[in-house]
C-alpha cells in the first residue's frame, strides 16, 4: 500500500513537472480585442508565438499578463485598425490585472479599397508589430 501511495505521488510530480515544461502553461495573455476583427484565441495565438521566453523569465506570468486590444473596422470600403499591446503586473493577493502598464506599443493603420479579410489580416499583422514593439523593449530579439 505504501508502495503504491508513493507511485502516485511520485506520478503526480512528473505530471506537474512536464505540465510546467509546456510552454503555452508559462503565459498570461488577456484579450480584449473587436471579435469582429479578430478572436481571442487568434489574438492568444499571435502573442504568444511573438514574445519570446525571455520576456517570461523576466515578467513571469504569475505576476505579470499581457493585454491586447484590436479595434477598428471598415468605413466605407476602407479599414481601419489600431492595436494595442499592454504588459501589467498583477496584485498579489488575488492576482488581478492592475491597470498600472509597464510597457505599451500601440500600431494602427488604414488600407482603403479592402474587404473584411483584408482588413482582418491587417488586425493580425498590426498586432503581432505592437507585441513584438513591448517584447523589443524588455529583451533583445
Amino acid at each position: 500500500m505504501k508502495k503504491v501511495a508513493l507511485l502516485a505521488a511520485l506520478l503526480c510530480t512528473l505530471v506537474g513537472a512536464a505540465h510546467a515544461a509546456d510552454p503555452s502553461v508559462k503565459t498570461n495573455l488577456i484579450d480584449h480585442s473587436n471579435a469582429n476583427l479578430i478572436s481571442p484565441e487568434q489574438a492568444k495565438a499571435v502573442m504568444g508565438d511573438a514574445l519570446p521566453a525571455k520576456v517570461w523569465k523576466i515578467h513571469p506570468p504569475s505576476r505579470f499578463a499581457f493585454v491586447s486590444q484590436v479595434e477598428g473596422g471598415m468605413k466605407g470600403s476602407t479599414c481601419v485598425v489600431a492595436a494595442r499591446v499592454m504588459l501589467l503586473p498583477l496584485t498579489a493577493t488575488v492576482r488581478a490585472v492592475l491597470f498600472r502598464p509597464l510597457e505599451t506599443a500601440t500600431a494602427f493603420d488604414a488600407l482603403p479599397n479592402s474587404s473584411t479579410e483584408a482588413c482582418k489580416a491587417l488586425a493580425k499583422e498590426k498586432l503581432k508589430e505592437a507585441t513584438n514593439a513591448v517584447a523589443s523593449s524588455i529583451v533583445k530579439s
